[in-house]
């Protein structure tokens, strides 16, 4: 009898192993595409993060494990090449034989163009949904203020080669949901037998968004006509997603250092149209902030777009979103 005991529990034991192993091994570039990865795969599976919250993604440097986990990834989820240049490379050669979604290069997402100036305008950025129509594409640069011939612009970009989009694409609700489908359809391809589980964890995770919106908008609503500037120009996405512009960035989408004209650029805005706000980020330099608000009396505050102090899993999209709504609404 406890040979027999004995042998149900090794097979038992082996049947659980097999099942783990039969599970795909997928590997997300940064923590809010893990996130929604972990979300589709609750109940089946973990994917491996690559990129820590607490690092620019625009300037990472694999280490020995984050290769380890692009080698064994039977799927890759990644943003692509405009936020992680560096990673490409590392994608091509660590990842060769497994399927690599690349979200920027999927038809179902909506791209924003880069916006160069170092001041916004408040127009609709519904216009770049269609981001290939060239008629709509001349609206924009049609703005009085957006003098993209001006000299000042044209420093700041010279020595930085990036793509036509906007990579921050993460920060718009629109795109969540698709890619939650996406990564949905993708792991089922590849694991079928849990197909049922990523399709019905992507139902759910599309009404919890639906449910966030409202909760955001709620919480913007008291502080909406006031005005912000952010430290770098990642949040238009979620400026779109919830109707509410920024003024300005104080330094590019890629992160790169301002020129003392942006720089100056931007002190005379804060300085003369009474910006309610200065927002900063975790990750860069805080001292810029503190030049542009010398002499105003504008607040200032932390924004995260990637969840540095949130732990990696399926809530820290929402978290993340969450918390950048409460951020902004404080400082403001």
């Amino acid at each position: 009898m406890s040979r027999k005991v004995i042998s149900l529990s090794a097979i038992s034991l082996l049947m659980a192993s097999t099942a783990v192993a039969d599970v795909p091994s997928v590997a997300a570039d940064i923590a809010p595409v893990h996130s929604l990865v972990a979300r589709i795969m609750s109940g089946v599976g973990e994917p491996n993060l690559i990129i820590p919250a607490g690092a620019s993604p625009h300037s990472y440097s694999l280490k020995p494990s984050d290769a380890k986990s692009l080698q064994e990834a039977n799927v890759v989820f990644w943003i692509g090449e405009d936020l992680t240049p560096w990673m490409e490379g590392a994608v091509e050669t660590l990842a060769a034989n497994a399927d690599v979604v690349t979200l920027l290069e999927q038809p179902e997402t909506k791209l924003l163009d880069f916006r160069e100036g170092a001041l916004f305008e408040e127009h609709d950025h519904s216009d770049h949904d269609d981001h290939d129509d060239p008629a709509k594409k001349d609206d924009h640069d049609d703005h009085d203020d957006h003098d993209h011939d001006k000299k000042d612009d044209h420093d700041d970009h010279a020595e930085h080669d990036h793509g036509e989009h906007d990579p921050h694409a993460w920060l718009s609700t629109e795109n969540a949901k698709t890619w939650l489908n996406l990564i949905a359809a993708r792991l089922s391809a590849i694991d079928p037998e849990n197909a049922g589980t990523y399709f019905a964890n992507a139902a759910k995770g599309r009404e919890e968004i639906d449910v966030l919106i409202g909760e955001i908008n709620a919480t913007l609503d008291p502080v909406r006509g006031k005005s912000f500037v952010v430290f770098h120009d990642a949040y238009q996405y979620f400026e779109t997603s919830f109707k509410f512009p920024a003024s300005g960035a104080i330094s590019l989408g890629d992160a790169t250092d301002p020129s003392p004209a942006r720089i100056s650029e931007i002190q005379e805005r804060v300085q003369n149209e009474g910006i309610n706000c200065v927002l900063s980020e975790p990750q860069y330099n805080p001292g810029l902030v503190k030049t542009v608000l010398a002499g105003t009396e504008s607040k200032t505050g932390v924004i995260d777009p990637l969840g540095v102090t949130l732990e990696p899993g399926a809530s820290l999209y929402e978290n993340l979103l969450r918390n950048m709504a409460k951020t902004l609404a404080g400082c403001l």
